[in-house]
């Protein structure tokens, strides 16, 4: 079922977008074009289930103008409702094309998350990948919420045409939507642990693991202090296995 001119997948409640990386990034190019405010998410089965009991999160990733959804366990649940997604898609992959067209666009980017000196790391790497692309600005993520009208004034003082936003679920999904009349940019994104990536602080699954869906194993091995989140998995896919079955909330729209 379409719902204002998208296509959209309810999983537990949270409307995931049933687009593919073509007409994802066709969206934001319409949306760099135009002076509106346009926020993208990209839930995957972890924040999914972190929202199953918290109303406020589940708005604001529904809220969302782009829900991309981010994960294999996503893919499987969009099967096991029988109305599979068009491709399998990532944050990360997706924040980098938004920054491949930026930079053809000459646009501008402001990178807000991360600990000290890691959005400065990012922001290096990305100028050496998109050498035409501007860095309008950076800054850490750990800031207490008295400083966020003061980060809000740093941002819009530099006026991005982008700002990715990378403060973890749910704090960087709130900080976009909530302050999305106060900011000024055209498109915002949540990136997660990007910049951690980008920075080379944290390395990604290798191509094939990553085509075959295996980045959560590469975590767990890289990273084995991530067993209990990851353990999410499993119990998202069983939950979604059983509201497919028994319940009549979970639907196709």
């Amino acid at each position: 079922m379409k719902v204002g001119g998208r296509e959209r997948i309810d999983i537990l409640g949270v409307l995931l977008d049933r687009i593919d990386y073509h007409e994802a990034c066709t969206r934001v190019e319409n949306y760099l074009k135009s002076h509106d405010r346009k926020v993208i998410v990209t839930p995957n089965a972890e924040i999914i289930m972190a929202a199953r009991n918290n109303r406020d999160m589940m708005e604001v990733l529904n809220d969302a103008d782009i829900c991309l959804p981010d994960g294999i366990g996503v893919v499987i649940a969009s099967r096991i409702f029988g109305k599979p997604l068009q491709e399998r898609t990532t944050g990360f992959d997706f924040m980098i094309k938004i920054l491949k067209l930026a930079e053809i666009q000459g646009l501008s980017v402001f990178l807000l998350g991360g600990k000290v000196g890691v959005a400065e790391q990012a922001a290096a790497k990305i100028r050496e990948l998109f050498p035409g692309l501007e860095i309008a600005g950076t800054h850490h993520g750990y800031f207490e919420d008295e400083e966020k009208d003061e980060i809000i004034d740093i941002i819009n003082d530099k006026e991005p045409d982008i700002l990715l936003v990378a403060m973890g679920f749910p704090k960087q999904e709130k900080f976009m939507i909530e302050n999305k009349d106060k900011l000024k940019f055209r498109v915002a994104m949540g990136v997660g642990g990007s910049f951690d990536v980008l920075s080379g602080n944290v390395s990604r699954a290798p191509v094939f693991m990553q085509k075959a869906g295996l980045e959560w194993l590469f975590r767990l091995i890289t990273q084995p202090w991530r067993f209990k989140r990851m353990m999410v998995l499993p119990l998202f896919l069983i939950e979604v296995v059983i509201h497919r079955l028994f319940s009549n909330k979970v639907r196709l729209r």
